[in-house]
Order: structure tokens, then C-alpha cells, then sequence
């Protein structure tokens, strides 16, 4: 690009300085050409009416022939011209070159013409006599006329010795005129040059590239120009991408997943929650359809883009066992916005809650049917002292069931919520199984089981001693209750990393691999007849669930029918210089 433009513009100056020199020189040479025929000619008329002057004495016809012959040789010589003398009938009488006698008549010749009639003649033609071109120039005497001419020769010789010395010269200076414009436009091109280049890191994105142009002509203003552009366009464009950054990192912080679309249903952008949810990822620039491929989801996009509307519809089947309720909504610039929101954790919370008030009606309405029912017997009149004795143990049993119950709520509320407090401090492992120990040997020693301990645990555990008593107790009564066919209950503890780990294992029948993950949902039974005769409320496992997490530890259940069941919760180590 840089070679073309200097090329063309070397060529244009070339051109116009050869012009201008071709001009110039046409113009010299026929100057030259006019002042020397001019000079040539005032000086042959000055000769000539010399000549004139001289033969004026007296009559051409008084004059001897051999007096004008040699007159006319004289004249010549001194002249440097050839002389003719013709009388008044144009018959030659003397000639400096040629035999006058045998000259034809000159009478018709345009300048003796002249001459005759009392005037300066004329003229240029060649010569009937030698062959040459000459320049003829007559003047009137007494008796005729006497006529000087030179050869044109000599003018054309001169005009060569000019025209040659001219082209050298025009020659130098064309070659002097071209490399001085030459430089120019190497100047030129190497400014152009970096403009070009200039505008190409433009073109590229680079809004930081800078022009430095100092001079003032026409390519310094456009340089200036399009240098105070690019610093205009990289405050527009750097304020544009803080925006954007902005809005991407607002986007980002979202849990709720966002993706934008085009038109035409292709993925353009999606934040980083969206890209966690996809398995194999936002397909940008590819159809939605790769992406999320609920039909719902799906509608509602062609919706929006054709009618342009805010769309919403439940998503079921983008993630599996989540659900979102997915908002679809056109942008002023184009293209669509869609935003899932995850309903998973609040249609969980509204089944539990539905669940929760379903199952505490349940496990009330047994205890107060039986107590409304036997205080209705009594008050009909039962008069047999072991009757009432039984029906009042009844109404006791279901009133401290009641009892257990509501309490056990209130335990389990206090430890969701947080209003518990716990006291943590460190403590050895062997000290919460011998609390759980002495629970058994104080409460459950008659249960027919027996309990060995195990404690291979060395680290110290940041843990409330009371709470974790409770879900030792939580866990032994569930051992008890369901596995005295065991005849054993085993209770142990030993290091891993970063916590100690704790276990209540039983030896009894086992649970069914698919009860294993609702075991520590509220009220949640395996053998719903046994517990209730057993006075279970249901609640125990949860409450412990509730109470490991506040420590920040992990609870969790192993069993196969037939191999016992083993609850296995951890608790964070104590770490030195602190609880």
C-alpha cells in the first residue's frame, strides 16, 4: 500500500514537471527563434539601407556594370550576406554569388515588389539559384532596388546549439525536480503510512494506539483527527466494558441461572450458575434447544420472541429433581433474557410443612381418641376399681406420649432455628461414650442388650456435652427399640481426618436400602406399628440430624437386612490454641 501511494505520487509530480519543462522549453526556443530572426532581420534592414544609401548617389543606369559588380562584392563581404541590385524592370544587374546575366527577371519576386512601390520587402523562401532557404531584404534606389539576403541555416544551427543546451539543461533540472519529489512523497507516504497503520489497530479493537503528528498541513489535520477519534472511541468503548462488567458480575453473583438469547433462540451469554447446572455446558452461539431442552422452556421462548411479551412457565425436566419456574422476557435492543428460578427448595419446605402438620394431626389424634374415649367411659359409670386403674393408665401412657411429643418439637424447632445455643469446649471421646454408657446402664439395662464400647479416638472434639448426650440417647433408644433381637448394642469412636468419627451400632434385623435416606425425615417410620408401641414419637433421628449439623459434622446410617444398623456421626477436632 505504502510502495502504490508513493509510486503514484512520484508519478503524478514526474508528469507534471515534465510538463511544465516540455512547456517551458517550447516556450524559450520559440522566444529564442522570434528574437533571433528579429535581430537578424534589423540588422540585415540596417545593412541594406546602408547599401541602398551608398548606391543613391545617383542612378543605377550611370553606374558602369563592372562598378556595380564589385560594389556588390564589397557589400557581400562586409555584410556577410549575398547582394542583388535590380533596375526598375527586375532585371538583375549585378549579383555577389551568381552571373547576373543569366539570372531570370526578379520583377515578381514579393520583396523587390515592394521595393519598386517605394518600401522595405521581405520575405522567406528558398533560393531558385543555390537551393537554400534564405531571408530576403530589399530597398528602393534611384533606378531599381538592391536586396540583401542571408541563408536561414545559420538560424537553424543556432536554434539547434540552443534547443540542445536547453534539453541538457531541462534534462538536469527534471531529474533534480523528480528526486526532490520523490523525497516529498517518501515524506508523504511514510506519514500516510502510519495513518494506515494507525487505523489498522484501530480496525483490530487496539483503542490505545495514538497518532503523533506535529505538522500542520492537511495530512497532520487528518491525523489529529482521527487521533482525538480513538481517544473518544476508548473512553466510549472502556465505559461500555465497565458497564458490562458490571452487569456480568451482578449476573454472575446470582443463584438464579440466566442465559441470553437471540432472535432467533441462539445462546449468546449465560452466567456462571446456568453453566454449573449443564452438564456439558452453554453452547454459545448454538440453538437453546442444545442447551435446555425442556419443552416448556422451549414454548415460552417462541412466545416471547414472536409476540414479544414477558413468558413464564414451570421448568421440569432441565435439571434432574430440580424444578424452576422460568421468566422469558424480550430486550428494547433485541433478543431475549430468560431467568430460571429454582422452586425446589420451597416446594420441599411446602411438603415438609404439609407433611409436618399432616403427621403432628396423626400423632395426635391417637392419643386424645383414646384419652376422649376412656374419660367418656369413665364418666358413663364404670365402677370396677381395676377398670378405672387400666383406663387411667391408658389416659396416662397416651398424655405422657403427648407430652414426649410436644416436647420433642419444641427440641426439634429450637435446634432448627438456631435459638439453642450450644457450649462448646473440647472434649475427649471418651468422655461423651461414657455419658451414652451410663444412659444405658441408668435407662435401658433392662431392655435385655447389652452394650460394649470401643474408643480408639485420640483427638479432642469441640462438642456441647448435653446435646451430644441426647443424641446418644436418641440413638441407643432407636437400637433398642429395633433391634432387641440382637441382644447387643455396640458403641465406639476413632480418628479421621479433621474430625472423630462416632458410631452407635446395633445387631438386630436391619433396614431396608430404600428407608436408609428418609431415616432422619420427621416422623418418618420403617415399622410404623412397632414404634407407636414402643412410644416412639418419630422425631429422635431428626433432632440428632439437626443437632450433629449445628456442630458441623455429618450424620448418616449403614445397614442390610439381616447385618444390624449402624449410625455414624462425626465431629470436628479441637484445634489447638482454640474451641
Amino acid at each position: 500500500m505504502t510502495h502504490r501511494i508513493f509510486y503514484k505520487l512520484v508519478f503524478v509530480f514526474a508528469v507534471f514537471i515534465a510538463a511544465a519543462t516540455l512547456i517551458l522549453d517550447l516556450a524559450i526556443t520559440h522566444s529564442w527563434q522570434g528574437s533571433l530572426r528579429s535581430e537578424i532581420e534589423n540588422s540585415l534592414g540596417q545593412k541594406t539601407a546602408m547599401l541602398a544609401l551608398e548606391l543613391s548617389a545617383r542612378p543605377l543606369a550611370q553606374i558602369p556594370p563592372t562598378q556595380l559588380r564589385q560594389q556588390v562584392k564589397s557589400i557581400a563581404e562586409a555584410a556577410h550576406a549575398r547582394a542583388t541590385i535590380i533596375d526598375t524592370q527586375g532585371h538583375v544587374l549585378a549579383d555577389s554569388t551568381a552571373d547576373a546575366e543569366s539570372m531570370e527577371n526578379h520583377a515578381r519576386r514579393p520583396e523587390f515588389i515592394a521595393a519598386l512601390e517605394g518600401r522595405t520587402g521581405t520575405d522567406v523562401r528558398i533560393s531558385h539559384t543555390v537551393g537554400l532557404e534564405f531571408l530576403y531584404l530589399a530597398q528602393p534606389v534611384p533606378g531599381g532596388a538592391v536586396r540583401l539576403a542571408v541563408p536561414l541555416v545559420a538560424i537553424a544551427e543556432a536554434n539547434h546549439r540552443v534547443v540542445r543546451s536547453l534539453a541538457w539543461a531541462s534534462a538536469l533540472a527534471f531529474v533534480l525536480a523528480v528526486l526532490l519529489a520523490a523525497w516529498a512523497s517518501r515524506g508523504a507516504s511514510l506519514r500516510l503510512e502510519r495513518i494506515l497503520e494507525f487505523a489498522g489497530k484501530i480496525a483490530e479493537g487496539d483503542l490505545s494506539a495514538r497518532l503523533s503528528e506535529h505538522q500542520g498541513d492537511e495530512i497532520g489535520n487528518v491525523a489529529m483527527a482521527l487521533d482525538v477519534t480513538a481517544r473518544k472511541l476508548q473512553t466510549s468503548f472502556q465505559q461500555l466494558e465497565d458497564s458490562r462488567s458490571e452487569l456480568e458480575a451482578v449476573l454472575n453473583s446470582m443463584q438464579e441461572p440466566v442465559i441470553a438469547l437471540s432472535n432467533d433462540g441462539r445462546a449468546q451469554w449465560a452466567n456462571h450458575r446456568l453453566e454449573m447446572l449443564t452438564p456439558t455446558g452453554v453452547r454459545l452461539g448454538q440453538p437453546v434447544v442444545q442447551t435446555v431442552r425442556d419443552p416448556n422452556f422451549l414454548a415460552a421462548v417462541q412466545t416471547a420472541a414472536q409476540e414479544r411479551r414477558v413468558t413464564s412457565t414451570r421448568v421440569n425436566s432441565f435439571v434432574p429433581g430440580r424444578i424452576f419456574n422460568a421468566t422469558v422476557a424480550p430486550m428494547p435492543s433485541g433478543g431475549l433474557v430468560a431467568v430460571l428460578h429454582d422452586l425446589t427448595d420451597a416446594e420441599k419446605i411446602e411438603t415438609t410443612r404439609r407433611d409436618f402438620i399432616a403427621n403432628v394431626s396423626h400423632e395426635l389424634r391417637t392419643p386424645l381418641t383414646s384419652i376422649q374415649g376412656y374419660a367418656e367411659t369413665l364418666l358413663d359409670g364404670v365402677n370396677s376399681p381395676e377398670t378405672q386403674r387400666d383406663f387411667l393408665e391408658i389416659i396416662r401412657k397416651n398424655s405422657a406420649r403427648m407430652t414426649r411429643l410436644t416436647e420433642d418439637l419444641l427440641v426439634l424447632a429450637r435446634v432448627e432455628s438456631g435459638d439453642k445455643k450450644l457450649q462448646l469446649r473440647p472434649l475427649a471421646a471418651s468422655e461423651l461414650l461414657r455419658d451414652a454408657s451410663d444412659y444405658f446402664r441408668d435407662h435401658r439395662a433392662d431392655s435385655g442388650m447389652q452394650l460394649d464400647v470401643v474408643n480408639e479416638a485420640l483427638k479432642l472434639v469441640n462438642a456441647d456435652r448435653d446435646v451430644i448426650f441426647q443424641v446418644f440417647s436418641n440413638l441407643i433408644d432407636n437400637a433398642c427399640k429395633y433391634a432387641a433381637s440382637g441382644g447387643r448394642i455396640l458403641i465406639g469412636a476413632h480418628d479421621v481426618e479433621g474430625f472423630v468419627q462416632f458410631y452407635v451400632r446395633d445387631f438386630g434385623p436391619g433396614i431396608s436400602s430404600e428407608h436408609l435416606p428418609r431415616l432422619f425425615e420427621r416422623f418418618y417410620r420403617v415399622d410404623k406399628a412397632r414404634s407407636r408401641e414402643s412410644g416412639g414419637t418419630g422425631l429422635g433421628l431428626a433432632i440428632a440430624k439437626h443437632i450433629i449439623l449445628a456442630h458441623g459434622g455429618n450424620i448418616m446410617a449403614e445397614s442390610e437386612l439381616g447385618h444390624g444398623c449402624t449410625f455414624v456421626f462425626s465431629l470436628p477436632e479441637a484445634r489447638a490454641g482454640g474451641e
